[in-house]
């Protein structure tokens, strides 16, 4: 009888081995700042990436006939480049089939290198630098508007819609903030308007007085800070009390709803426009508004800013192995160049031959009562 019911577990055993084994399992890479100051946003990707791996697990995904299963392999790189190479050594080295991230432009960018040298797909919900797709990698994609696109229309905003007559710029050096205040730079000075001033500090920076009194000296009616929303809120307390009363632009790295909190108090309505990368509007605002409402029921945090765009760049990714019936890098990379109309929460995907987005839209907010509120979506 022992030995009736030893056969019987193990032929169960074997059963469920094979099962085991005829699911494939799909490793999805994701890299983001999850320690320091913008860890807030890190975490937001992060999260994003979890929710779009639940779900096409619970949903049960083919490829090529046989059902995988998909695993989120998640690193750190603190927004810091050298953090970001090694992490992306690391997902190399554990065989990913495709990385999401990084999110900054400082990290995304070397990291490309490693990706197109192991032949992985890479697709950034947020690198914004121009340079980014422009190094000749078919392994590189981005599904956000670059920062000629994002700095070049906030340039023209500041000059014509707010009409300034003298208008400051700062960055924090890092390749997102200087890229996409060079822009805005050119964007002012193409619609006429004048820059009367041009400073840098850093992103780990907490005092700003030295370089917004000597801004003060030139009376701006408008500031221009190249950043994250970590030096952004101190940078506003500091205009404060200095008694700078001027519009406070910046791009996609400050349009976050922690600013208001990080301001601590000082923001007028009104008073800060930013700019996200994508925007969606009519019956398509529906979908992203859906996201939005699942995303808080299931982490019980809002949305910061990038999440929605990770849920689209792990969708794409497994749509493209879909069609290319093989999650093997080096099978479906082709199948997600020609990723064409793809419909996600933020927007209708494709990308054009050097991976960037088609068409990418621009949303601009506005600041009133602590809470953040749309202008318009540009394109």
């Amino acid at each position: 009888m022992q030995i009736k019911v030893n056969m019987v577990v193990g032929a169960v055993a074997v059963l469920l081995s094979g099962a085991a084994m005829s699911q494939e399992v799909v490793k999805i890479g994701h890299v983001g700042p999850t320690s320091g100051a913008i860890a807030h946003l890190g975490k937001d990707n992060e999260l994003g990436a979890r929710l779009a791996i639940e779900e096409l697990n619970a949903k049960g995904v083919s490829i090529g006939g046989k059902k995988v299963k998909f695993e989120l392999l998640a690193e750190d790189d603190a927004g810091d480049p050298k953090q970001g190479t090694a992490a992306a050594q690391k997902l190399v080295d554990a065989k990913v089939n495709g990385v999401i991230g990084h999110l900054n432009s400082g990290t995304s960018i070397p990291a490309s290198k490693v990706y197109s040298d192991a032949g992985i797909p890479q697709i950034s919900p947020s690198a914004t630098n121009p340079k980014f797709t422009r190094q000749g990698y078919k392994t590189t994609f981005r599904v956000v508007a670059d920062d000629v696109h994002l700095g070049g229309t906030l340039g023209r905003y500041a000059a014509k819609d707010l009409k300034g007559k003298s208008i400051a710029v700062i960055d924090d050096r890092t390749a997102y903030g200087q890229g996409v205040a060079d822009e805005f730079e050119k964007g002012v000075k193409g619609a006429g308007g004048n820059v009367v001033g041009r400073e840098f500090t850093n992103d780990k920076a907490t005092d700003f007085t030295a370089i917004l009194t000597s801004l003060k000296a030139k009376k701006p009616d408008v500031v221009f800070f190249g950043g994250m929303d970590a030096v952004a809120g101190p940078m506003l307390r500091q205009m404060k009390q200095l008694g700078i009363n001027a519009k406070f632009l910046g791009g996609d790295g400050i349009c976050t709803s922690e600013l208001p909190k990080l301001a601590a108090g000082t923001m007028g309505d009104n008073q800060v426009v930013c700019a996200e990368a994508g925007g969606v509007e009519g019956e398509a605002k529906k979908g992203l508004d859906e996201f939005k409402a699942k995303f808080k029921s299931k982490f019980n945090v809002d949305v910061q800013i990038y999440a929605p765009y990770v849920y689209d760049a792990v969708n794409v990714m497994v749509d493209a192995m879909v069609r290319a019936k093989s999650a093997d890098p080096a099978k479906y990379l082709p199948e997600l160049a020609k990723t064409d109309g793809y419909k996600g929460v933020t927007g209708v995907i494709a990308f054009d031959a050097k991976g960037d987005i088609k068409n990418g839209a621009l949303t601009l907010y506005t600041y009133k009562g602590g809470n953040r509120e749309q202008i318009a979506v540009v394109r």
